[in-house]
């Protein structure tokens, strides 16, 4: 197997980017949903925790797109790092302008015309020779610029895909409506089809269930959760077996459970496996890898609990040596960590899941959300 730059793959186990469909596995429901959805001018709301490998699946999906066809153009965009409304437009418009024109200096001077409340400043990558503009845009511009540019998206009559990482993040950001006036500029490009990705499903939900919110029964919604276990394995045993390698399947049945099926921190089990130095794998392997990368994170982890309190320290400590929980507040589980009142208890969990550090899945489990954390906490625990 190859990447797509043509070279043999040193080990197939990615834990970033995508390459081909060769190194993704599985999401084949879920791709056949999202590309029927788009084709049939349907918006979708992607949601799942993050390393779920909604990212992947995205590109993916346009891998796929640009297979059945040539013509169409996809953006992915991650505004996670956006603090407001200037950094978004300032994301969105460096992704997009210029990227649908078959550069001339002719492209480059009416483009530079068409936008009246920033300038656009192209350039071109020295090996590769693809183009890039970067904005030069005054907080004072930022709606009109806003405008602009979907402007530009409506007046190119391309066939254009747009996926934006990480959704919720405009809730926080200062400026009033921002949803009303995203909403406003979308529902008016008929070329044009998004994907609403975002990892934090309560504000999520809200956003495209809330009767009361602009982006309200807008797409079809889609959630992910884990790889089936057959799926995943049949999946890493190939790929072990391509390279003259054996994974047992008891081996990697070892790994998911101990991860949860939580699709990143297994591809990294699987990417440390793959490698060692060996053809043959034990359970205490994967034991002896969990263990560097616990140790490896260790001030990171120290630092995570140093940032909360004592309360929110004590009930991640609970959530995490029981792996799941259905109920925090019930007694029982209360009596045994040591944990105070319902009340106190419920505070602590509202704040942990505002901080990432818990998340409810969709069978209304509660558990730490990074699996690696959850594991060094649990040997807190024990200790």
């Amino acid at each position: 197997m190859k990447n797509n730059n043509g070279e043999k793959n040193a080990n197939p186990f990615l834990i970033a980017g995508y390459q081909s469909p060769d190194y993704f596995c599985d999401r084949e429901k879920e791709t056949e949903k999202i590309i029927a959805a788009l084709s049939n001018n349907r918006n979708i709301t992607l949601i799942s925790p993050r390393r779920m490998g909604k990212t992947g699946l995205i590109q993916h999906v346009f891998y796929n797109l640009k297979e059945q066809n040539e013509d169409i153009y996809c953006f992915y965009l991650d505004i996670f790092p956006t603090q407001n409304l200037h950094d978004f437009v300032k994301v969105l418009g460096e992704n997009v302008v210029g990227k649908l024109d078959d550069f001339s200096e002719k492209v480059v001077k009416t483009l530079s015309a068409f936008f009246k409340s920033f300038r656009p400043v192209f350039s071109f990558d020295s090996i590769t020779g693809e183009p890039s503009m970067t904005m030069n845009m005054q907080p004072q511009q930022t709606e009109q610029s806003l405008k602009e540019i979907f402007d530009y998206l409506k007046n190119t009559n391309k066939r254009i895909y747009i996926a934006i990482d990480e959704f919720q993040q405009i809730t926080e950001y200062p400026e009033k409506g921002v949803e009303a006036l995203l909403r406003s500029y979308m529902q008016f490009l008929p070329g044009v089809k998004f994907i609403f990705a975002g990892s934090k499903k309560h504000l999520m939900d809200e956003m495209f269930s809330s009767v009361n919110r602009p982006f309200y029964q807008s797409t079809q919604k889609i959630g992910l959760k884990e790889l089936p276990i057959d799926t995943y394995r049949q999946f890493a045993v190939t790929l072990f077996k391509n390279h003259d390698k054996i994974l047992d399947h008891q081996v990697f049945d070892y790994a998911y459970q101990t991860l949860f099926g939580h699709t990143w921190y297994i591809q990294l089990i699987l990417n440390h496996l793959f490698a060692l130095n060996a053809n043959h794998y034990t359970e205490q392997t994967v034991n002896e890898i969990v263990a560097d990368i616990l140790e490896e994170e260790n001030a990171t982890y120290k630092t995570y609990c140093e940032m909360i309190t004592k309360g929110q320290l004590r009930l991640l400590k609970a959530i995490a040596a029981e792996k799941k929980v259905t109920e925090p507040c019930r007694q029982s589980f209360m009596k045994q960590y040591g944990l105070t009142a319902p009340s106190s208890v419920k505070l602590a969990l509202h704040s942990l899941i505002d901080k990432m550090l818990i998340i409810r899945d969709e069978d209304g489990y509660y558990y730490v959300y990074d699996r690696f954390f959850s594991l060094w906490l649990e040997k807190l625990v024990y200790l």
